[in-house]
């Protein structure tokens, strides 16, 4: 069943997110899992893994189905959606991604996969290619890197978009950089391309945490597409989950006396950037301080 297949009146966003270089801290990944779960999302389609991925860095798994049969499941990007059967009952007490009105959002999708090791136009295409299959009317892209952020102040994002319109009703801007790209940067150009309207949203990760999930991040993620998209999501066991990280950290820098003042001196100068310009210089900065990492060099 594709896009075409079924009549509707909300319009369809996809969000969607790589393993890899832009999910530092598993910020985007962490997201995706947690509105896939909340939407009980299925897989729809998948882009096979051969030509793309490096089986190397990221290996296949076997496991057993439910039959008991040992199965391979290949790293692949699939499309996951809301299934909706006829006849199915609603509860309207569960938890799960929800209009202002109360209403079940059925009309967002997934799609989640690795970062491709080669090919990447050939790639991107397929991507494309499925968009327009099922008829997404706006993509937000997400991803997460390393930078000088303090991980006791709110997490920063930033949003950008080629599309004028998004930007006039998002407040995104359009961004300036120039440098390498990962393969988010590669897809925005192409679906602006393609006339498909684009978002990327970006959340800073404090770098000297670098080797733990970033549950607060994902957290800022959840909520400017709250904002974004005009509904609400439970934020489930994130919530506790920041708290502890944030409270982890703080014990580690307590007994670190070096860490414990790198961290004031990082808290001072996001506290000096007050100004909503310099915010806004600040994380574009930062962002292209990352962008511009050789990853061969790391």
């Amino acid at each position: 069943m594709t896009g075409s297949d079924v009549d509707r009146s909300e319009k369809r966003v996809l969000i969607a997110a790589f393993e890899g270089w832009s999910d530092a801290g598993a910020a985007t990944t962490t997201v995706l899992q947690h509105l896939g779960e909340l939407l009980d999302a299925e897989p729809l389609h998948a882009i096979g893994s051969d030509g793309f991925v490096d089986f190397q860095v990221h290996r296949p798994k076997v496991s057993f189905d439910d039959s008991g049969r040992r199965v391979i499941d290949w790293p692949e990007t699939r499309l996951y959606g809301t299934v909706r059967r006829p006849g199915a009952d609603e509860d309207p007490d569960d938890e799960t991604v929800r209009r202002l009105d109360g209403s079940r959002v059925t009309e967002l999708f997934i799609l989640a996969g690795v970062e491709p090791a080669r090919d990447w136009v050939a790639f991107v295409e397929e991507v494309v290619d499925l968009i327009d299959a099922w008829e997404i009317d706006t993509v937000v892209l997400l991803g997460s890197y390393f930078s000088d952020a303090p991980h006791s102040r709110p997490i920063a994002t930033s949003l950008t978009s080629e599309h004028p319109g998004l930007r006039a009703a998002t407040g995104a801007s359009r961004t300036d950089y120039e440098g390498p790209v990962g393969i988010i940067g590669v897809l925005e150009l192409a679906l602006a391309e393609a006339s498909v309207p684009t978002l990327s949203l970006w959340a800073q990760i404090p770098h000297y945490v670098h080797s733990a999930p970033s549950p607060k991040a994902s957290l800022a993620i959840l909520d400017k597409l709250e904002e974004l998209l005009d509904v609400v999501i439970p934020r489930g066991e994130l919530l506790a989950e920041a708290n502890e990280w944030e409270a982890n950290i703080d014990r580690i820098a307590a007994s670190d006396e070096d860490m414990g003042r790198y961290i004031r001196s990082l808290e001072e100068a996001r506290d000096a950037t007050t100004a909503p310009e310099a915010t806004g210089e600040a994380i574009a900065h930062e962002f292209e301080k990352f962008l511009n990492i050789d990853p061969d060099e790391g």
